[in-house]
């Protein structure tokens, strides 16, 4: 995960934009377990930079860490990317989502810090993503989000999420969901 400088490092804000922010992210959940897709791309700047990268078993005492841009990544999205998969989902033609899967996001462990950029604040969370696919398909998805929320006049945008999952193998069929 990305370190926040020093200067920043422990600089959290007020509790109601704390408590404004973390209100956000249960929305944008409720709007992920619903598929209220346009609503959640709403949500997204126009320079989004969605990232989810695969997960690699690694010593400790490996400089690279578990996590590298460029090694692999289940998304490396950006905005025209990510409308592309929502507007999938609203095919006929997407059997894989016909029925449609059944998703619970839960997001926990919510901290927000300001970063250097005015009117842009660092979120850390945790979630857990289930999805039940007709009847016995079940997966549980668990990681965490590092997330920049921009305000933009008067409401807040993702400009930039990263996904950690725990898993190093990922043992669902497909990935028919948003983090």
């Amino acid at each position: 995960m990305s370190k926040l400088p020093a200067a920043y490092e422990n600089i959290e804000v007020d509790e109601q934009l704390a408590r404004r922010i973390e209100k956000l992210l249960y929305r944008e959940a409720r709007l992920l377990d619903t598929e209220a897709w346009d609503s959640w791309l709403a949500l997204m700047c126009e320079d989004i930079h969605y990232w989810m990268p695969a997960v690699e078993n690694r010593r400790r005492a490996d400089k690279l860490g578990a996590w590298e841009r460029g090694r692999g990544a289940y998304f490396d999205d950006n905005h025209r990317d990510l409308t592309v998969r929502v507007a999938r989902f609203k095919q006929p033609s997407a059997w894989a989502e016909d029925p449609p899967t059944r998703h619970v996001h839960v997001v926990t462990n919510i901290e927000v810090f300001q970063t250097e950029t005015a009117g842009e604040y660092r979120v850390y969370s945790n979630f857990v993503n289930y999805r039940s696919r007709g009847e016995s398909d079940n997966d549980l998805l668990l990681g965490r989000r590092e997330d920049i929320w921009r305000l933009v006049g008067a409401e807040f945008l993702l400009a930039s999420r990263i996904v950690y999952i725990t898993q190093s193998l990922l043992m669902s069929k497909n990935l028919n969901t948003f983090f």
